[in-house]
């Protein structure tokens, strides 16, 4: 690996390390741990309702941590569980009213942070640096 290489790997691992704390910083006054806010949030992004399997497969933990999220995410009254019409072994995860109120305000002060982070940031380079990303991004998604 060239030192370019390297530096590039640590940044990116480092970076998005310190971006999903600042943000956890900046949601602790809404109550909700990093792994309740990345749930909620993957499930409002959701196209459609995503089982609990699929959850996990987008927020890269095991079946067995994701049950134990959406479990303590339905006694707070942010999800719900909802059978599948096509397999009973099914269940979906939707927000309810609460989880959707929630994600406007994850989502509120998660723009907030960025926009304070971005602000000083040559629009070309964060251009060149999203492209970037989205590339590799694409690259991994599609790799053996």
């Amino acid at each position: 690996m060239s030192d370019l290489d390297e530096r590039f790997a640590n940044a990116l691992h480092s970076s998005a390390r310190a971006w999903r704390q600042a943000v956890d910083r900046r949601l602790k006054c809404l109550g909700c741990s990093q792994a309740s806010w990345t749930t909620i949030a993957v499930a409002a992004n959701a196209r459609s309702p995503l089982s609990q399997s699929e959850l996990a497969d987008r927020l890269g933990v095991e079946g067995a941590t994701m049950v134990a999220m959406v479990d303590r995410l339905v006694k707070a009254g942010l999800v719900a569980r909802e059978a599948s019409s096509t397999d009973r072994r099914i269940k979906h995860v939707v927000l309810t009213d609460a989880g959707n109120q929630l994600y406007d305000a994850v989502k509120a002060e998660a723009s907030s942070l960025r926009k304070e982070l971005l602000a000083n940031i040559d629009p070309k380079k964060l251009a060149m640096a999203t492209e970037l990303l989205e590339l590799l991004n694409n690259l991994l998604e599609n790799a053996p």
